[in-house]
């Protein structure tokens, strides 16, 4: 596999990827004004892994994306990363001005042809829009708009920045379940930078959990597909990820456990990271 190397003031091209990752990141440090927001950090993900990132605000797990999707080279350390590479961000970035099959080609190479964005528009349920315009489409049908113009790129590495955020939650249920879907269809990495929780263990193969610029803490996810957070299993692997964001859930034999405390601790766990 193709790959970038980053480094702090060029970059040069490496034959492929080291054996068995699809990403490498090795004493990655990035500082603002002398302050080192990623400090020293390592981080592999294999080929096909889905990956979630937890953590704060402010501990540099956006920055991170931003530099594996080659935004941010201002760096120290080396990143490796697949040359065919797609970022869905929390806001959609549709061109208003484009309509929707438009905005799915916008930056390829070439001339690519209209089909080439419907049958990706087809991909996410999307295809019976492909001629509106942005300002015409729900909160959802934006951003599996903007998936589709990541999926159009066949990327080996598909990065995803709170894509679910602005998402009410029935919305955001379904757009979960649909990449999920894609994910296990494209067998693509999958690097999802998220602040749910229950997002992370729903989703992932691997949860990391960031702190101060590093990797803190890591767990494999190794519940079956597809999950429900009825599983015990699920409930023990939350509280952990609560834990180590700080953040304590209710004990489940007293009368904090109700749904209305667990949505409070959801909400506490929001607010933490």
């Amino acid at each position: 596999m193709a790959t970038d190397v980053h480094r702090p003031v060029t970059t040069t091209k490496s034959p492929s990827t080291p054996p068995g990752s699809a990403v490498r990141v090795a004493g990655l440090t990035r500082s603002f004004d002398g302050r080192a927001v990623i400090d020293r950090l390592d981080l592999d993900v294999r080929p096909g892994e889905f990956v979630a990132l937890l953590g704060r605000s402010g501990c540099g797990k956006s920055t991170l994306l931003r530099i594996l999707a080659g935004l941010d080279r201002d760096i120290e350390g080396t990143v490796l990363v697949p040359r065919r590479k797609a970022v869905a961000f929390q806001a959609p970035r549709l061109m208003p001005w484009k309509r929707v099959w438009r905005n799915v080609l916008l930056g390829l190479a070439g001339r690519p042809e209209r089909a080439l964005a419907e049958r990706a528009l087809a991909e996410v349920g999307l295809e019976h829009r492909a001629n509106a315009w942005p300002k015409t489409l729900s909160g959802g049908e934006a951003q599996r708009a903007s998936l589709a113009r990541a999926l159009v790129r066949e990327p080996d590495l598909l990065l995803l920045d709170e894509p679910f955020g602005a998402l009410d939650a029935l919305t955001r249920i379904k757009a979960q379940r649909l990449v999920d879907e894609l994910w296990q269809r494209r067998g693509c990495a999958v690097l999802l930078v998220t602040h749910d929780v229950e997002e992370a263990v729903l989703l992932a193969d691997r949860v990391l959990v960031m702190d101060e610029g590093v990797i803190a803490y890591e767990t494999a996810i190794d519940l079956e597909r597809p999950r429900g957070i009825a599983d015990p299993r699920f409930a023990e692997l939350r509280t952990e990820l609560l834990h180590r964001l700080g953040v304590e859930a209710p004990d489940a034999s007293s009368p904090a456990s109700s749904p209305a405390a667990a949505a409070a601790a959801a909400a506490a766990a929001a607010a933490a990271a």
